[in-house]
């Protein structure tokens, strides 16, 4: 069996693309706030939660547990709407060796866009599950933000 994969899921939203980016590329403190799965999160190294070198720690219901887990910023472009997040350390590190999500914001028109998820795994063995309930949590948080940024 394949220890490692890449799955991914593709959500339209009801915001500009831009303003769907803009919570993940410079308001990311606040997503703990807005999305229900996401019961906390904190800066545990560096000093911005937006640059490539800063560590948070979150705490996220996926696969209908509480998991702690770590998380940088691998890539971030502006210009593309893309960020890549490198998931590791405390719960993650159990299951997968090497966890990634990428997430691509595009525009539809004015008003509208689709983000694309894509999470890259390595899983330790054999008996480890394909990491869907980061896709569930990646799903959730995309209405989560979505319906938080239709109200403001």
């Amino acid at each position: 069996m394949d220890l490692s994969g890449k799955i991914s899921i593709e959500v339209g939203i009801q915001v500009p693309a831009a303003k769907f980016f803009d919570v993940l590329a410079k308001q990311f403190h606040k997503v703990q706030n807005i999305c229900g799965r996401i019961q906390g999160a904190k800066l545990h190294e560096g000093d911005d939660w937006h640059c490539t070198h800063s560590v948070k720690q979150w705490t996220s219901v996926v696969d209908g547990k509480v998991i702690t887990y770590k998380e940088r910023i691998e890539v971030l472009d502006e210009e593309n709407k893309l960020i890549t997040y490198k998931i590791f350390d405390d719960d993650v590190n159990e299951h997968y060796k090497d966890l990634k999500i990428t997430l691509q914001v595009t525009e539809k028109d004015d008003e509208h866009g689709c983000i694309k998820w894509t999470i890259e795994y390595e899983k330790i063995d054999d008996d480890v599950e394909v990491p869907y309930g980061f896709v569930e949590l990646c799903y959730k948080s995309s209405k989560d933000i979505v319906a938080h940024l239709l109200k403001a």
